[in-house]
């Protein structure tokens, strides 16, 4: 099982963070009226969340909401300032799986079971079992709640595969995908064989990476806690990774995170494109996709390790340093609306059954709308879900759990920073065999501690 560091290591871990960190707006507006600040992350199911929340407000005048919006990799380092010094900026905050068990260990978060109790018709047993399970605390209570939830697979171009008389095997292999990808790339038409993530951020880069590295046999560290970044298979996993997006895949890899690698398939320009399952509601977009309805979806691809992709979900909670009771209820009421049952349907039938978040509500693959305009993907994205299991990561034991991050405090920085490795080999700056020789020095330091504090235990 993974391990918790003491307060006080992961504060000093954070002091590279907390600068970033600013003052979200507590208190009110009009005279009785309460403000709640909510951190999230501006990925496109959230900017919807932001668009309909007015009618929130509508149905709770007492209440009024501010959302502060950021990319991935700022909203993890502020939000994770913010909850461990106890900074008291926001009410509510977005987090995933990798927080959540970890942050209820340290009692930075407000039990929600209580509040689910008391909330006729939210009906907590409706998510998706593996969520609910990734979303508790070591007693079992949900200490964050679910917005979405995710795997990982691969989306594939039919219509091009088809024009190139090619198919996608049932369960590809990377080396499949790796022979696909050559065939399909064109530079001098603007198609890019495959779009992977090359953006630094241990939630960019580092997310389709693990699930490589995973299926390849590598792993972060043995059960030892002796750093494994220089193994063969690692530098077999990391050195193919490098060599397929530098070969075949879209150009400026480097900077391209998912929010760029969905603008480019989205758009056409690209063959493949393996991330998370939420990505075909970006995908499938008629609006705004050129590649609606040509799109297949197969298994995350595997080489020794099956059931490769990750598992993941964007979840809120609400920080024990909420001020006092009154906010904790209220700030309950926006999380039990963004979460509830009656969300999906409001989203479909306003934006777009496409825009509905997915893989987080069982009840979401009932709703007849929903399973007509998911019809490709939403058993691809359930499969996946249900096949994922972060507690067997591995090929070989490791002292972890986490599939596309290695769940202790210290992967936050860890992981950032072997990603500048690995993004700064894609962009070409040095070797593979370079990127990972500084990345085992960080993992073992890493490893290191972890070694002192069994030996002290």
């Amino acid at each position: 099982m993974a391990r918790s560091a003491p307060l006080a290591v992961l504060a000093s871990l954070l002091l590279t963070v907390t600068g970033c960190a600013g003052a979200g707006a507590l208190g009110g507006g009009g005279e009785g009226q309460r403000t709640i600040t909510i951190a999230i992350v501006s990925n496109p199911q959230m900017q919807d969340a932001i668009q309909l929340s007015p009618q929130f407000e509508q149905e709770n005048p007492g209440i009024r909401l501010k959302f502060v919006s950021l990319s991935e990799n700022e909203a993890r380092a502020k939000i994770t300032a913010s909850v461990a010094t106890g900074g008291g900026e926001f009410d509510a905050v977005m987090i995933s799986n990798y927080e959540t068990p970890q942050w209820a260990a340290n009692g930075w978060l407000v039990d929600l079971d209580p509040l689910m109790a008391r909330s006729p018709g939210y009906d907590e047993n409706d998510f998706i079992p593996a969520v609910r399970e990734a979303l508790s605390g070591p007693d079992g209570h949900m200490y964050s709640v679910p917005f979405y939830g995710e795997s990982s697979f691969l989306m594939y171009r039919k219509d091009l595969f088809e024009q190139a008389g090619i198919s996608m095997p049932a369960q590809p292999t990377w080396q499949d995908v790796a022979a696909a990808a050559a065939k399909l790339d064109d530079p001098a038409k603007g198609m890019a064989g495959i779009c992977l993530r090359g953006k630094p951020g241990w939630g960019e880069v580092m997310a389709p990476f693990d699930t490589v590295a995973n299926t390849f046999g590598a792993r972060w560290f043995d059960p030892q806690w002796n750093a494994q970044l220089t193994s063969p298979q690692f530098r077999q996993a990391a050195n193919f990774y490098v060599d397929l997006v530098r070969q075949y895949g879209e150009p400026g890899a480097a900077g391209s995170g998912f929010s760029e690698c969905g603008t480019q398939f989205s758009q056409g320009n690209a063959a493949m494109w393996y991330d998370a399952t939420v990505a075909a509601g970006i995908v499938e977009n008629p609006v705004e996709s050129r590649v609606a309805g040509k799109v297949g979806y197969a298994p995350a691809p595997m080489v020794v390790k099956p059931n490769a992709g990750w598992l993941y979900a964007w979840s809120l909670a609400i920080p024990k340093t909420s001020d006092g009771k009154g906010s904790t209820e209220d700030t309950w009421k926006f999380l039990s609306w963004m979460t509830s049952k009656e969300y999906g349907p409001t989203v479909g039938r306003q934006l777009g059954w496409e825009h509905v978040p997915p893989g987080a509500r069982q009840s979401t693959y009932q709703i007849p709308e929903y399973v007509e305009a998911s019809k490709a993907y939403a058993q691809p994205t359930l499969d996946a879900i249900a096949a994922a299991d972060q507690k067997k990561p591995t090929v070989e034991p490791v002292p972890y759990t986490g599939i596309q991050f290695v769940a202790i405090p210290e992967f936050q920085d860890l992981g950032t920073r072997v990603s500048q490795q690995l993004s700064a080999a894609i962009a070409g700056q040095q070797t593979t065999d370079e990127a990972l020789d500084q990345a085992q020095v960080y993992a073992q330091t890493v490893g290191d501690s972890y070694k002192r504090q069994g030996a002290g235990s």
